[in-house]
């Protein structure tokens, strides 16, 4: 029997992404963001409340980084999504993660995290009361440690963390169930 349990954001999973932007003084800032993924082949997009100290950031450098939490980083990325850069002016060294600034934009780098979307922005718009932004993915740099022998990111390596938006928790992966474009193939005869 199916119960109604009234509108609530009912996907899972939703990837733990960490934005970040450089805030005066080339000085990075970085939040958690749950409500985003990818939105074409070159581009990101996520979801932010207007008043968020990291959008003000992008809006003035046109650019930031999305980097995938993963499990060894929970207790940070959870930190960073706590915290506001509104209130905390020292939250990303609080942190204690590192950054470096990315080669291929105006925006930090987190070094602790394996796998990291450089970004320019395309689109800050408002929808419905948030922020969407929009991002074109100019390069992903990754941690050795996590691409498998042809060089391809192996998720199994990633340890990448998601979000349950059911019960506030924060879940691994897990294992491979089957091949994409294969898995259905015998249903196409």
């Amino acid at each position: 029997m199916r119960k109604d349990l009234g509108s609530l954001p009912a996907v899972f999973p939703m990837p733990v992404l960490m934005i970040a932007a450089y805030v005066e003084h080339n000085k990075p800032n970085a939040m958690n963001a749950a409500w985003g993924g990818i939105c074409g082949m070159d581009k990101v997009v996520f979801y932010l409340a207007p008043d968020r100290k990291t959008l003000a950031n992008i809006k003035l450098r046109k650019a930031f980084t999305v980097a995938l939490a993963d499990e060894a980083h929970v207790k940070e990325a959870d930190f960073l999504g706590i915290a506001t850069g509104n209130k905390m002016p020292d939250k990303f060294e609080r942190s204690g993660l590192h950054a470096v600034k990315s080669t291929r934009v105006d925006a930090p780098v987190i070094e602790e995290f394996p796998l990291t979307m450089e970004c320019e922005l395309l689109e800050a718009a408002d929808m419905y009361g948030e922020i969407r932004v929009v991002g074109k993915i100019v390069n992903v740099i990754a941690d050795e440690k996590v691409l498998d022998d042809n060089g391809k990111v192996d998720a199994a390596k990633l340890n990448p963390i998601m979000f349950d938006q059911f019960r506030m928790g924060y879940y691994g992966v897990g294992k491979k169930v089957a091949q994409a474009w294969n898995a259905g193939k015998d249903l196409m005869k």
